[in-house]
Formats: structure tokens, C-alpha cells, sequence
């Protein structure tokens, strides 16, 4: 096995996941089941951290899911998840949801998310992360958000 790097850009952690919704993953409205796209956006996440770290990632925190709008049934859902910063063991991944309706044409942010993630080793113990560099002004942007969702997290933990 190589030797992990000491960097990567956030461009080298995107992945994207498409998914058709089918009647077995929408309620009575024939709406998609919140707790269905939470899995998909779990899993696109994962690999994103794991594409990062190079590592086998868990899932440590879900900062939180907007629910923007719904997503019908026979709907084209795609997820794009990239780490948007990384510190010791941890890196925080931001996900956004789109829906598409091939039939009408449209195209629609549906939901944005923001998990955190740690890689392990084979004793499935946290080690340390690969460096995160953001490139774009957007990548700066959510670099600089991502510290201040992790101290607000770490102080609710303090508190509670």
C-alpha cells in the first residue's frame, strides 16, 4: 500500500451519487422518505471522506439536513459530496441534493447536510486525517464555515 499524502485539494474528495426514487422509497404523498435520502447522503458522504483519507470512515456527527423542497417519486436525485475542511482525526463533509424531473425539464436544490466523519485503522481506532486545501473562492468559503460549525458542535457537546 502507498504511503498516504500530506495534502489534497477538496476537488480530489468530490464524489457524486445518483439515485432513481421508486415507489418503495416514498410515503402515502409519493414523496421521497426523509429517512431514505439520509441514508444516500450517509453513504455519498462516506465515500467522499474515504476518497479524502484514504482510509475506512465512520460517521462521528450529522451537524444537520435542510429540507428545502420535496422530492417526488420517479425523480432523479443526485448528491455531490466533497470535505470541506479536516482537522486531527476528523473531517467535516458538506452535501448538497438535486432533483430532477426528466419529463418537465427541471432541476432543483433540494436539501444541504453537513457531516463529520473519522477515519480508522484495521483496530478501527481514529487516526490522523490528510490535510484539506480549498482552491476556489467557494471551497475558502465553506473551509472558513466549517471551523465555526466545529467549535458551535463542540460547545453544544460542553453544555449538554
Amino acid at each position: 500500500m502507498s504511503e498516504p499524502a500530506k495534502a489534497k485539494k477538496v476537488s480530489a474528495s468530490i464524489v457524486t451519487m445518483t439515485e432513481l426514487v421508486l415507489p418503495n422509497h416514498t410515503n402515502q404523498l409519493g414523496n421521497l422518505l426523509g429517512g431514505q435520502l439520509m441514508h444516500w447522503i450517509d453513504i455519498c458522504a462516506a465515500l467522499s471522506a474515504a476518497k479524502h483519507s484514504q482510509r475506512i470512515c465512520v460517521t462521528a456527527s450529522v451537524d444537520r439536513i435542510d429540507f428545502h423542497h420535496p422530492i417526488r417519486l420517479g425523480n432523479a436525485v443526485t448528491i455531490l459530496a466533497s470535505v470541506n475542511r479536516t482537522f486531527k482525526t476528523s473531517m467535516e463533509v458538506g452535501v448538497k441534493v438535486f432533483a430532477e424531473n426528466f419529463v418537465e425539464g427541471t432541476h432543483i436544490h433540494t436539501n444541504s447536510a453537513y457531516l463529520t466523519f473519522v477515519g480508522v485503522d484495521e483496530n478501527t481506532r481514529p487516526v490522523a486525517t490528510i490535510e484539506i486545501v480549498p482552491e476556489t473562492e467557494d471551497e475558502k468559503r465553506r473551509f472558513e464555515a466549517a471551523l465555526q460549525r466545529r467549535k458551535t458542535r463542540l460547545e453544544k457537546r460542553i453544555n449538554t
